[in-house]
């Protein structure tokens, strides 16, 4: 009879973890989907004002300026917000784990006692 309490009890702890991850899994993707908004959001407006400096400008050295500081500042942007959607996914990826890791913790203890019963 105790098997099958123990089952019972791992099926629940199991379900339990699926539960906490899929919480973790949505928060973490609104929290991405909220940055990807934030940045898409300052890349338009950085644009707009790149072109209005651009229709204000008499000389093609000025637009040639005003084209490669737009180009190297975007490019920045870029690679800082790759990098910090790399650590958002990384950190979901860690977090929805987490419950899993207890519970495989706790499978390999019962399955380490069952053997330790048998021999």
């Amino acid at each position: 009879m105790n098997t099958y309490e123990d089952t019972g009890k791992m099926s629940k702890e199991a379900m339990d973890n699926a539960m906490k991850s899929f919480s973790v899994m949505t928060k973490g993707m609104q929290q991405i989907a909220a940055e990807t908004t934030d940045f898409t959001k300052r890349s338009y407006e950085h644009s707009a004002k790149t072109f209005e400096q651009l229709a204000q400008v008499k000389s093609l050295d000025k637009v040639v300026e005003v084209q490669n500081e737009y180009a190297k500042s975007a490019y920045q942007a870029w690679v800082a917000q790759a990098t910090k959607m790399g650590e958002l996914y990384a950190d979901l990826a860690k977090e929805a784990y987490k419950p899993f890791e207890t519970m495989m913790s706790s499978a390999a203890n019962a399955g380490l006692q069952t053997v330790r019963k048998a021999a």
